[in-house]
């Protein structure tokens, strides 16, 4: 039968007789329209068709073209269904289909110093926690699976994912990071401990462009939590990249020459920055002209919005024409057209710049004394300010125990120095002045007891109560002795004193002025001295510092049962926890650094063996309890004041903004509420 007598055949008459599916309904968490998802307030595209009993047509934002074009090393568009994953995650919005355009303006201090805040507002990775903090759903991993003995993990990606420059996204590129990039030491000199388990890597295999599976050397049943609330993301561009490594370019070399490139780590970093903390300063920051040369300003990314500029003064970011996620409606997300970020430093500055309604989103490093000032210009600013819970995200204090001195290492490491010191905190005041008496005095330990079931109140309360008394009377037992001028002496003859060196990103200055006053009142000499978070860092991952203080991010549940690094030392390298030496005493089984004590050399390994049991199951609780009586019979933190809510503000112009079920690093900020989805009403 040829073509044409096939279109006057009953044939084509019947086929050209079927009705076509209905328009799918926009459907929104506030009215689901009698539709149910498989995971929180989102589908995946077969399942909304059939659920909907619809066909999804696509739709893009009007400025693509446009934005695509400020993207270096960006070709022409094709359309949007074929730019779109053949299995894009289809999104409810919260409130309504949004509208596309406008720009999010937001404030952090500088590159890598509270810049993860807007980090978060674009990030993906293989999952996600829900909105309730307690559901993983898809995001780039469209499904995943365990074998019996949590020591297999596999992940099913998009079919048709792609890259922001319009290159597949297969299981080749999470292979790629791990194998070729992470454990590579041509590339990376050591392999990141967070990613070895009992000391040893994990096998991951691309078993098929779709399928990536990890199997560990010993059990993960909480690992997925990592990839739920982690800055990291676990996949590079290997198209993009590999170029660059001998061992899938045969012309590497030439190519690292010609890009002005010393050999494949120098390459590689130059694009990746050595790290998965994806705000590491861009190749626009390290050399412009070499950037210039190459002709690509960034490597690609499967993020909602794409770096296109970068100087000390800020960074700005373009939709990414490829990103996976539509509404309902079949709009492509991002709504929002382009991201500005500035770099702003001063406290006072960034409250007035909120304040003059110049700032559409801001959470992190929002201290809650600045709320009544901010809730008073509210429409001043056009913008609303809000509480939202922390997690008990306290305050601490850790003095270091593996000091270069050896005679403050000796005091440090003695219990009733910290105990001493923690009864000469006046945690009420504190309270009333710091936090406006929002917070409750409590001790630390390396997790919250409001997330997991192994701490009680009772646990958190020894050594809170102020006592200036049985402080002095501990110091003096010590034999800390106080000279004539009411200094105490260090067994050497010194005067005793300490800096506290802070970043106000991780904890109020106020508090630190309040506690340097405290602690003279015992007899110590006591200087504050503020930084930025990056001298906060260095100086603490160089063991230049006296005490550790931040607050106690990254301790809840999800995050300990996945990653125990609060519980070890030095700890994470953004909050360092110090105590470096004990670190590289047991990574080298003794051949470097101060051996630990004995309860200590306990501490880490309880903590390894804790992240191979399922939280909540006996033996994990049993673990959980003896790291916890090891942190808080040495006083390894000193706590202050937790359950403290934090501000976060935001212009009333931005749309689908729910309330925060929680202000918590813990899950990355914003990352569970989906910012993609966010709008701007014009």
């Amino acid at each position: 039968m040829t073509f044409k007598s096939f279109l006057l055949s009953g044939a084509a008459l019947a086929v050209l007789a079927t009705p076509a599916l209905a328009n799918c309904p926009a459907v929104t968490v506030s009215d689901m329209k009698g539709l149910t998802a498989d995971y929180p307030q989102q589908f995946e595209l077969a399942e909304f068709e059939e659920k909907g009993s619809c066909a999804l047509t696509f739709s893009q934002n009007p400025a693509i073209n446009d934005l695509n074009s400020k993207i270096q090393g960006n070709g022409d568009l094709a359309n949007v269904a074929e730019r779109l994953p053949a299995e894009p995650l289809v999104v409810a919005p919260y409130e309504a289909i949004g509208t596309y355009g406008g720009t999010l303006t937001g404030l952090s201090r500088g590159t890598e110093s509270g810049t993860s805040d807007l980090l978060s507002i674009r990030h993906v990775n293989l999952v996600r926690y829900s909105d309730d903090l307690q559901t993983i759903v898809p995001n780039v991993a469209k499904s995943w699976s365990w074998n019996d003995d949590f020591t297999e993990l596999t992940f099913k990606l998009r079919d048709g994912h792609k890259w922001s420059d319009g290159a597949p996204f297969t299981a080749e590129d999470v292979a790629f990071w791990y194998n070729d990039v992470l454990m590579n030491p041509n590339v990376i000199e050591k392999a990141p401990g967070r990613w070895l388990f009992d000391g040893k890597p994990a096998t991951v295999e691309a078993v098929d462009p779709t399928t990536v599976k990890f199997t560990f050397p010993v059990a993960q049943p909480n690992l997925l939590n990592r990839w739920a609330i982690d800055y990291g993301q676990t996949f590079l561009p290997k198209h993009f990249l590999g170029r660059y490594l001998d061992k899938y370019n045969e012309n590497a070399a030439d190519l690292r020459t010609a890009d002005g490139f010393a050999n494949q780590a120098e390459a590689v970093n130059f694009f990746y920055g050595n790290s998965d903390w994806t705000d590491v300063p861009s190749p626009l920051m390290k050399d412009a002209e070499k950037v210039k040369n190459i002709g690509v300003a960034v490597k690609p990314t499967l993020e909602s919005h794409i770096l296109v500029e970068e100087n000390t003064e800020g960074r700005k970011l373009v939709a990414n024409p490829y990103f996976h996620m539509v509404d309902t409606a079949g709009n492509q997300l991002p709504y929002i057209s382009e991201i500005n970020e500035e770099y702003v430093p001063e406290r006072e500055v960034v409250n007035l710049r909120i304040i003059n309604g110049d700032v559409t989103w801001k959470q992190q490093a929002m201290q809650l004394n600045d709320f009544p000032l901010l809730k008073e210009n509210e429409a001043k600013g056009n913008y609303t300010a809000a509480l939202a819970p922390t997690l008990g995200q306290s305050p601490f204090y850790s003095f270091n125990r593996t000091h270069k001195d050896p005679v403050l290492r000796e005091i440090f490491s003695d219990p009733r120095f910290s105990q001493a010191l923690s009864m000469g905190l006046n945690r009420d005041e504190i309270n009333e002045i710091v936090y406006l008496g929002q917070g409750k005095p409590l001790q630390t330990a390396a997790a919250e007891h409001v997330t997991v079931p192994f701490l009680s109140e009772e646990d958190l309360s020894i050594f809170i109560d102020y006592d200036p008394a049985k402080a002095n009377a501990l110091l003096d037992e010590m034999g800390l002795a106080k000279a004539s001028d009411g200094v105490r002496q260090r067994p050497d003859g010194k005067p005793l004193a300490i800096r506290i060196v802070f970043a106000s990103q991780g904890t109020a200055s106020q508090l630190h002025e309040l506690t340097a006053g405290y602690w003279s009142d015992l007899g110590l000499q006591v200087d504050v001295r503020e930084v930025t978070s990056d001298e906060y860092r260095a100086a603490a991952n160089a063991n230049d510092v006296d005490v550790m203080t931040w607050k106690n991010d990254g301790v809840s549940g999800p995050n300990i049962s996945q990653d125990a690094t609060d519980a070890l030392f030095p700890g994470d390298p953004f909050n360092p926890k110090g105590h470096a030496d004990w670190a590289t005493w047991i990574e080298t089984n003794g051949a470097q650094g101060v051996e630990p004590p004995a309860d200590i050399r306990r501490l880490f390994a309880a903590a390894a063996e804790f992240t191979q049991h399922p939280l909540g199951t006996d033996k994990s609780n049993e673990l959980g309890a003896e790291i916890m009586k090891i942190h808080l019979d040495n006083m390894i933190k000193i706590g202050v004041v937790a359950e403290i809510p934090e501000p976060y503000v935001y212009t009333n112009a931005l749309k689908n903004v729910p309330p925060l079920t929680a202000k918590a690093y813990d899950y990355y900020w914003t990352y569970p509420y989906r910012a993609q989805q966010w709008f701007l009403a014009q």
